[in-house]
């Protein structure tokens, strides 16, 4: 089954499936073998690991298609591309979702922002007009339907921190009329809230956490909960990154001033471990084939 189909079928299964971000290809990594079924592409992530700025529109499309590409190549579940706003206009956009469908996602996040767009639990985010987003999902759901009918697109419209619930669930209704498979609604402020997202807005609804993060908008409901409400996919987009920081810094602390981290087993991975995660031992036994002169 294209990995398409299976995102595809996961979300209409409306069992709030957990979609962590990854910020690079090991974290990605990490995901797969913790057991989820799912990830996503963490625009904030990547901005912040490999440019050490905010998600406010500083990656280029080429260098999020490059690592959307490494991060499918190395994991066997589905991932979802973060298309940000298209990078541009509806033709944008057009380019934009052909050039991940053929890095081998299985969906992508599109959102409503006016550039410079910005993680959706900033300050200062701006909406384009509804009547803008319609016309730009169109043009990417026909790509979409000529290339892989299958391949999800999450519609995410930012609009209760600017316009309220009720432009929120008009502007999901929207753009799943446009053609949207999942619809985004950023930032709800009260289980009430979701709740009415979920009943009124006409496609699987997907809601973003800041799982154990202080500053994020959502309330903090269960998995369970949010499974039980009817939502179809729990996007946590930024754990990861926030704990890979929270663990460099945990570590680098322990060994500030030269001393060293020996026994502190709660602070690193073991060698074997990493190697295993990296898959070193295959990259051994493709060298015991094929090398003259292995030495083992």
């Amino acid at each position: 089954m294209k990995k398409s189909t299976t995102l595809k079928n996961l979300i209409h299964e409306k069992r709030a499936v957990p979609c962590p971000g990854a910020h690079d290809v090991l974290s990605a990594k990490l995901i797969e073998r913790a057991g989820f079924e799912v990830l996503q592409v963490s625009g904030f992530g990547l901005a912040a690991t490999y440019l050490g700025l905010p998600d406010m529109a500083f990656l280029s499309s080429s260098e999020m298609l490059d690592f959307t590409r490494n991060i499918v190549n190395a994991v066997n579940i589905p991932v979802m591309a973060d298309a940000d706003t298209g990078f541009g206009s509806a033709i944008s956009a057009m380019r934009i979702t052909e050039q991940v469908i053929l890095t081998g996602a299985a969906g992508m996040n599109i959102e409503d922002q006016a550039f410079p767009k910005r993680c959706g639990h900033m300050e200062g985010k701006q909406l384009v007009s509804a009547d803008e987003m319609v016309l730009k999902l169109k043009a990417c759901c026909k790509i979409r339907d000529s290339l892989d009918p299958d391949f999800v697109i999450n519609a995410r419209t930012d609009a209760i921190a600017i316009e309220g619930i009720e432009e929120a669930i008009k502007r999901g209704n929207a753009y799943a009329n446009a053609g949207a498979d999942m619809i985004f609604v950023e930032a709800p402020r009260s289980e009430e809230q979701i709740e009415r997202i979920v009943k009124e807005i006409n496609a699987p609804v997907s809601i973003n956490l800041f799982d154990n993060v202080k500053g994020g908008k959502t309330p903090l409901l269960s998995v369970e909960k949010l499974a039980e409400l009817g939502v179809a996919r729990v996007s946590i987009p930024v754990g990861t990154t926030f704990a890979a920081m929270k663990g460099v810094e945990n570590y680098l602390e322990a060994i500030k001033g030269g001393a060293l981290a020996e026994g502190r087993y709660d602070l690193v991975s073991t060698f074997e471990e990493f190697k295993e995660v990296v898959g070193y031992n295959t990259f051994r036994d493709l060298e015991k084939e094929y090398l003259p002169g292995f030495v083992e």
